[in-house]
């Protein structure tokens, strides 16, 4: 357990003149406040607060901010009041406490609409102050560290908010070290058989990389010297995740990889860093396409520097990273960096003017009434990098990586982006979804015959674009959704006797409408026309109202949707409030139990059920997504792929098969092919009762010696 000492000399040394009396009072409070109370591994609860402490402390924080940290569980876990901190420890300290705390603390009906509530809480939060997310980053970490205490199901769904949410907001914030510790931890848990996989091959081949480090920087504080500039000079292996993200962009094994090694140079001031690049360009050979200049275009974030890939000693690709001490700060603690700079004032998104993303996720959030909805148009504002174009006029426009001329006319105005008709980039005529590059110059045709259609929704990158777009289909549509839910129930109806058309007109359907909670008789209806709603649990509620003698029992259903709910019991799948749905599981991704899942309705095709993380579910309509679960109920297979990479000698597929008997697996499809280098790939299709099956079976084939690679096969689970 971290000692309150380390953490008191952490902040001294950011601040010599630190109150540092307050924090070990906030220490001995903390201490008293949890006494007793002991967290899922035995050890002692203050444990956690002392590492959230830590954390903040070594990102160079104030005092406030590490007292916070230390105070951040007392009022949700103990008896502790917001006013007895405000009184002990001032009202900074308790407004960021408060804040942490109300994040957690609203019940919600499904864990989907909580995580989202409690990510749209910490963003107003962040709005008022933005300690109180640094503190809520550093809860998460140390969270993440202790993960293993967990359940398999939650530390999979930890993981996956962590990955989505956290570690993205993180980068945003310029917290480049707490971002790639995040983004570590949450694929250990996502993705064990990689992750394992990619650890194994580093510890065997570490001795290999730390002497082609050496050599090069060496190499570089060589050249350094003899052209007398001043500075440091460090290498290290990416982190596994950034492994693992270019194996998957450059489809390569790990045996494959070359460019894994990072360098960075630090010198005195701006003049030399380019001076630096030049000297390392005339050294080695440049990559071409790999020189990106973050100082003079900084990212939104603050983070400036110079990157470029050269062909290195032994002809490694090798990258190196060029900024100043300053700029260096500036990347490795973002936002924290800035409180070493403040002493006793508060710091806010309306201090920080390079977070302007910021301020539009805030007014975005107050018009958004969904949380899902919302925090879907958050995760497309974290993920993207930043592109530059210009105006014909010459105005500067930020739009992220990937962007359209379709988002550059939203970003223009609203109006514009509406009737986009076409777009000249750099004066020549283009399509809507050519994905635009740092300094073009973009000019917007628009028609007024022209409106948004759905096909814009897979053109567009940017929240506000696809926003803006949702609203104008969704009030385009309302009107055929009501005719068409009007439609289904009267066919519906007709199948058990029921008159719609006349429940209608005598009121009686206002009736159903006001005991579903619906507003009015439309809104229930475009309910059922939009899939939200089935037209078997309207006219349930509508028989009841017409024969309250015999409520109870319900009107016959028909064939097809007792076909429906018997699919839906035997894949064993389940939607909050909501019965009597086809399910069926999608077979681009064929997720198994354990798997964190999310369902997509189909008109006539009940709700398809993908892997939360499925590439296609970024290309479906976030209005029709809609929570499920696993019902645990099922021990029925389910199918999984698995992906082998083997040494091609006799009896490997034997020793495999063996190895799936032994785990009661049963093989339902397997393709191999024989390669030119003496090696095998092999694609199983296997079926399996759960996640934690499925990655034990991986497990147990990596340790048969001919097995180069094992995997879960993205093309068949």
């Amino acid at each position: 357990m971290i000692r309150i000492q380390e953490i008191l000399d952490k902040v001294a040394a950011n601040n010599r003149d630190a109150d540092l009396e307050m924090i070990q009072r906030a220490y001995v409070f903390a201490a008293t406040a949890h006494a007793g109370q002991t967290r899922l591994s035995g050890e002692p609860y203050l444990s956690h607060p002392l590492a959230v402490a830590d954390t903040l402390a070594e990102m160079g924080f104030d005092e406030p901010t590490v007292v916070a940290g230390l105070l951040h569980d007392t009022v949700e876990d103990t008896r502790v009041s917001i006013e007895e901190l405000d009184e002990r420890f001032g009202e900074e300290v308790a407004d960021i406490v408060d804040g942490v705390t109300k994040i957690s603390l609203i019940p919600f009906d499904n864990k989907e609409e909580a995580q989202a509530e409690n990510i749209r809480k910490m963003i107003l939060a962040m709005s008022h102050d933005m300690r109180v997310l640094m503190v809520k980053l550093a809860d998460r970490l140390h969270n993440m560290r202790t993960l293993d205490f967990q359940k398999a199901h939650k530390q999979r769904r930890i993981a996956q908010e962590t990955m989505d949410i956290y570690a993205p907001l993180a980068n945003r914030l310029g917290l480049h070290v707490m971002k790639r510790r995040l983004e570590d931890l949450s694929f250990k848990y996502l993705r064990p058989d990689i992750s394992n996989q990619i650890e194994h091959w580093l510890d065997n081949h570490q001795v290999v990389e730390k002497q082609i480090i050496e050599n090069v920087v060496t190499m570089i504080r060589d050249l350094l010297q003899s052209n007398a500039i001043a500075g440091q000079v460090y290498g290290r292996i990416k982190h596994r995740y950034s492994i693992y993200k270019k194996m998957q962009a450059q489809s390569m094994t790990l045996d494959e990889m070359h460019d894994i090694m990072a360098f960075r140079v630090l010198v005195k001031d701006l003049k030399d860093c380019y001076a630096v690049l030049g000297l390392v360009h005339s050294q080695w050979r440049p990559v071409h396409g790999r020189f990106k200049d973050y100082i003079s275009m900084p990212k939104a974030n603050g983070y400036q520097s110079l990157h470029t890939t050269v062909i290195g000693p032994e002809g490694e690709r090798i990258e190196i990273q060029i900024r100043t001490e300053d700029m260096h700060r500036q990347a490795e603690h973002g936002v924290a960096a800035h409180w070493l700079y403040k002493e006793k004032d508060r710091v806010n998104s309306k201090d920080l003017e390079q977070f302007s993303w910021l301020r539009e996720i805030f007014e975005r959030q107050r018009q958004e009434s969904d949380s899902r909805e919302f925090l879907h148009a958050l995760k497309l504002d974290l993920f993207k990098d930043e592109v530059y174009v210009y105006t014909p006029a010459g105005d500067v426009k930020e739009l992220p990586e990937g962007a359209t001329p379709l988002d550059f006319a939203f970003v223009i105005h609203t109006k514009v982006g509406h009737h986009c008709s076409g777009a000249k980039i750099n004066g020549r005529l283009m399509p809507l979804g050519t994905e635009l590059k740092n300094g073009d110059v973009v000019e917007i045709l628009t028609d007024p015959a022209r409106h948004p259609n759905r096909d814009w929704l897979k053109i567009v990158k940017t929240a506000k674009a696809r926003s803006r777009i949702q609203h104008y289909l969704r009030t385009e549509e309302r009107a055929h959704a009501v005719a068409l839910g009007r439609d289904m129930l009267e066919k519906e109806g007709r199948k058990v006797s029921l008159n719609v058309g006349k429940a209608l007109k005598e009121g009686h359907l206002a009736l159903v409408a006001q005991d579903l909670n619906f507003d009015s008789v439309d809104e229930m209806v475009a309910s059922v026309g939009y899939a939200h709603t089935t037209p078997r649990r309207v006219l349930n509620r509508l028989y009841a109202v017409l024969h309250p003698e015999t409520a109870s029992a319900a009107a016959p259903p028909t064939i097809l949707e007792s076909r429906e709910a018997a699919t839906r019991k035997t894949e064993g799948v389940g939607i909050s409030g909501v019965d009597g749905v086809l399910m069926r599981i999608a077979k681009c991704c064929n997720p198994v139990p354990g798997d964190p899942i999310i369902g997509y309705i189909s008109r006539g095709l009940g709700v398809s059920v993908h892997q939360a993380d499925c590439p296609n579910v970024n290309n479906m309509e976030p209005e029709r997504l809609i929570s499920v679960h696993w019902d645990g109920m099922e021990e029925k297979p389910y199918e999984a792929g698995i992906f082998i990479i083997a040494k091609n000698e006799h009896g490997v597929l034997a020793m495999i098969a063996r190895v799936m008997g032994e785990g009661s697996v049963n093989i339902t499809d397997i393709r191999m092919d024989k390669q030119v280098d003496g090696r095998a790939r092999m694609h199983f299709v296997v079926e399996v009762r759960d996640v934690a099956q499925l990655y034990q079976l991986i497990e147990n084939i990596r340790t048969l010696p001919p097995i180069l690679e094992v995997v879960r096969d993205s093309e068949n689970s």
